[in-house]
């Protein structure tokens, strides 16, 4: 069997650990660095060079800012999905990073696959479930390995790192920040804690005290729900997205605190900030509801949950979430016109959509006038509560619970 591995590499303590084991357990390592966005150039560089350091027979660099564009935002924004209603998703670029990971797999002719992840949380489950859905590979997970044997995993990871003679970077933070193309997500410290998150837990988003004065309008237009550009200009979705975490995040728009229950572990308490995602998700609701039928938007919020929910949980290559996303495809038909998005601070507000195709009768203005008669509203009235009004009748005005 072949002892080349391809390790998903990012240059933290987890990640240079998982390296340095597996050169001094016998492995020919190949690094890989997936750049899903939100890493300077020096980040990178120090990247690469902290592999070489470390043992990697080759550092390989990939950039996936397009593909989770349209794999992933392209569909988040159809669905409108959050999960429990607040997160939208900011760890998908996981599922990529694993698929691109697996591709070099391929390149190089091995079924070895290693991740840094812990044996708590979510990301394991993401990472591991995402291999078995794309193939048949081997996992190695030296950290989930390395919990077996010590619960003190941060110091072993340093003296191992130490006692080769590879420095340590200092950690110049109490938190856990991890950022995307998509947004930023921020753990640890009084976050974890359930306190009120400090300020140096702001990473794309300002305090009220530096928002502009004026307000900022930006008009995003869809063509069958995908975002395609801003003022009229039209622009990549990665840049787009770049773009707007800029701009709306100048007036702290983004910035949520969110509690959720992860699959495998506790409540888990983060910070995330998501200017552009919000900013995507307000324009596309606003056009949508304008151009779809009543019945579409209402069984919207059930494909909408049901594709969070899988995307949350792990199975981002399962295939029921396709056949979501199919109808997704099928329900954006109409969904094409400009949308314009105003913030003052703190909240952005779609505030004028159009389109040829919004549902508006030219002869009902609505709780003014109408195209049908007062005889037919009441009328229509009498039959749609036909059934309450007859179980009044017979079994009497029911007063609710007993307490």
């Amino acid at each position: 069997m072949s002892q080349t591995v391809v390790l998903a590499f990012s240059g933290g303590l987890d990640t240079s650990y998982c390296l340095r084991q597996l050169v001094e357990d016998g492995y020919t390592v190949h690094s890989v660095f997936v750049d899903s966005g939100g890493v300077s150039d020096e980040e990178r560089d120090y990247i690469a060079q902290r592999a070489a350091e470390l043992g990697t027979t080759q550092h390989h660099v990939v950039d996936i800012g397009q593909d989770l564009w349209d794999e992933f935002v392209v569909p988040l924004v159809q669905s409108g999905a959050r999960a429990n209603g607040q997160y939208p998703l900011l760890c998908s670029d996981r599922y990529l990073i694993v698929k691109r990971c697996l591709a070099l797999c391929d390149e190089l002719g091995t079924r070895l696959f290693a991740h840094g992840c812990t044996g708590m949380g979510n990301d394991q489950l993401r990472f591991d479930q995402t291999v078995r859905s794309l193939g048949e590979y081997e996992i190695i997970a030296p950290i989930r390995d390395l919990q077996a044997r010590t619960d003190k995993v941060r110091d072993y990871e340093i003296s191992l790192l130490e006692a080769a003679g590879v420095e340590v970077r200092a950690s110049s933070s109490a938190y856990s920040i991890n950022e995307n193309l998509l947004g930023v997500t921020i753990s640890g410290s009084e976050i974890d804690e359930f306190q009120a998150a400090g300020p140096d837990t702001r990473a794309l988003t300002k305090p009220r005290s530096e928002w502009p004065e004026a307000p900022l309008r930006r008009v995003v237009s869809f063509k069958e729900g995908v975002p395609v550009a801003l003022d009229g200009a039209a622009v990549a979705g990665p840049e787009m997205l770049a773009t707007l975490n800029d701009e709306f995040g100048r007036f702290g728009v983004g910035r949520h605190v969110y509690t959720g229950d992860v699959s495998i572990g506790l409540k888990g308490r983060i910070v995330f900030e998501c200017p552009g995602i919000d900013a995507l998700l307000t324009a596309h609701r606003a056009l949508e509801e304008a151009v779809n039928t009543r019945l579409q938007n209402q069984f919207k919020h059930q494909i909408s949950q049901r594709w969070a929910e899988l995307v949350y949980t792990g199975f981002f290559y399962e295939p029921h979430k396709f056949d979501l996303e199919a109808y997704l495809t099928s329900s954006q038909r109409v969904v094409t016109g400009d949308v314009t998005l105003e913030t003052t601070g703190g909240e952005v507000t779609a505030v004028a959509i159009d389109s040829p195709h919004i549902l508006q009768d030219p002869g009902a203005v609505y709780a003014q006038s109408c195209s049908w008669s007062p005889e037919e509203a009441a009328g229509f009235i009498k039959l749609l509560g036909q059934s309450s009004t007859l179980s009044a009748r017979v079994n009497g005005v029911m007063k609710g619970p007993a307490k």
